[in-house]
Formats: C-alpha cells, structure tokens, sequence
C-alpha cells in the first residue's frame, strides 16, 4: 500500500502537500470526513427522532444524538477512504479525495477515523441510550467490515451497503423512544423505507460511473451480464416496494392523515416515473441521471410529510 502511488497523487510532504496548506490545515480534515454524505446521516437520524412523537423533550439527549452520529459518521468516512486509498486514486469522481491526492498521509487519516468513531459512540452511549450506541456500531461495522471489502467481490455489497445506510433513521427513533423494542413498529418501518430509497439512488449511480467503478475494480451489477436491463429492473422493483412501504404507515393504527396519503401519492407517482423511464433504453444517461435526481428530490420530501403526520 504504502508503494502505491494514484495517477493524480501529489507528492506528500509531512501532513499536507504546500499547497493546500495555503487553502488551511482543517480543510482536508473536513473533506475526509465526506461533510455532505455525513449530514445526510444526522438528518436522518432526526428524522426518526421527530417520528417517535417522544412524550418529553430532551435537549441534552437531542443534542448528543446529533453530535454523535455526525461524529461516527464522519468517522466511519474517513476509515473508508482510508480502507480504499488505492480504489479512490484509480477513479477519476474520487482521485482528489484528500488522501490518493497527497494532502493527508494515510496513518493520520487512520488515526483521526479511530477517534472520531470512538467519539461519537461514546457520546451517544452516555447521551442517549446503549441502544443507539450499538445500533452505531452495527452501522460502523456493516459499513467498514461489509460493505467495503464487499464491493470488489459482490454486486450485492450494494444490499449490504444500505443496511447500514438504512439504520440512522432507526437510531434516532430509539434515541428518542429508549429501545430497540418499542411497540410501535414506526422505527423498523423508517429502516424499510430507507434501504429500499437506496436501491434506485445507487442504482442510478453505478450506471452512471460505471467505468470509473470497473477501472478500480468494483464489482457491480452494471458489469454482468444484461446488467443494463438488470440494474434498471431492480430499481424499478425497489422503487415499487418504496412506494408501498410508505402506504403502510396508514394502516399501522390507522395513524396516516388523509392529507398525507394524498401528497404521498403524488411523490409517489413522481418517483415511480423516473424509475419507470429508467427501463427505456433511448437515452439510457439521461434517464440514470434524471432518476439519481429524482431521489435526491423524493427523500427530503418524504420525511417532512411522514414527520408532520406524526403531529397534525
């Protein structure tokens, strides 16, 4: 590893390379810790804080929740990069991360991953409750164990990869309830929802870059065979089994407002056509690119209406 030297690297001396130090120290510190994907962890894990409906308001344990698990995922980021070194250098979306480019050394990426994980689990173990903090740790271990080494062996590191992108909006739900056993089945339903958002969103994405992740030596479904109508099926099925789950909340209880089934049925119809285009093979970038989009779109959306059902 430490011979490997990525087309786009620079030549590191000591912690950065001269130029980014004139950018400052913790902006490749920032990056290593994949800010935006990070966040998207924290919102959505209060995103399943606020569906819990938790009869009392803590501020303290609100407040550990969004720390710790921007902590523990900013950890789990940087443990990847640094898992990956050779993979991100070969691919040209990820040859600028602050590692394969030359601008953090790979023993301090180790080390600050190390803490920052450590941290963030402490801080939700002592802030929220032992549940929450292994559920963490099953995202951490899903994630780095899994996922990672999965991905140059398996097209379904994908599956596995969404188990642990699925569990954040779980977390927050046990955070604000107590435990894993809570009688409403909201917390596991939120945990559905989110692994089967994950399948047209990376479906799309792995076609997309399906060269960068080949050149690197990632298997994915793209590369098998027909894997341009299988890709494009699978997310359809996912996209369908999305949909339905968000429906089943109406008849857990009969909780879901009528306000909300009918603007759920509207995004529905929105997702559901851009994963049905996807199927069409004119123009098969364009569709890949509408539907990673449309995702992106879908899911804020989704969460503000199942998050305000629980309280009109």
């Amino acid at each position: 590893m430490d011979s490997f030297k990525p087309i786009s690297a620079k030549p590191t001396v000591g912690l950065l390379s001269s130029d980014r130090r004139e950018k400052g120290l913790l902006g490749p510190f920032v990056q290593l810790t994949k800010p935006r994907l990070s966040m998207m962890s924290v919102a959505s894990a209060v995103f399943g804080y606020f569906s819990a409906v938790p009869e009392q308001r803590d501020t303290l344990l609100f407040l550990s929740l969004l720390v710790g698990t921007a902590l523990a995922a900013g950890g789990a980021a940087a443990l990847n990069q640094w898992m990956e070194i050779k993979e991100d250098g070969l691919m040209r979306r990820t040859a600028d991360r602050p590692i394969p480019a030359g601008e953090i050394i790979p023993m301090h990426a180790l080390v600050v991953g190390l803490l920052t994980s450590l941290t963030g689990l402490i801080i939700l173990w002592q802030g929220t409750n032992l549940h929450a903090m292994l559920l963490t740790l099953g995202v951490l271990f899903f994630y780095l164990a899994l996922y990672t080494p999965l991905k140059k062996t398996s097209p379904l590191a994908t599956e596995v990869g969404a188990i642990s992108g699925a569990l954040p909006p779980l977390l927050g739900y046990v955070a604000a309830t107590g435990s894993i056993f809570a009688e409403s089945f909201n917390g596991w339903l939120l945990f559905a929802i989110l692994f089967a958002w994950q399948m047209p969103h990376f479906m799309a994405i792995s076609w997309m870059y399906r060269e960068d992740y080949r050149e690197a030596g990632f298997r994915m479904l793209a590369h098998e065979k027909n894997g341009r109508g299988r890709v494009s099926r699978k997310s359809l099925f996912y996209t369908i089994f999305l949909v339905a789950l968000t429906y089943v909340t109406a008849f857990n209880g009969g909780q879901a407002s009528l306000w909300y089934i009918c603007l759920n049925t509207l995004l529905s119809i929105y997702i559901l056509f851009h994963a049905a285009r996807f199927l069409s093979d004119n123009n098969k970038e364009a569709n890949a690119k509408s539907l990673f989009y449309a995702t992106i779109m879908y899911l804020p959306i989704f969460m503000i209406l199942f998050a305000l059902d629980r309280y009109i």
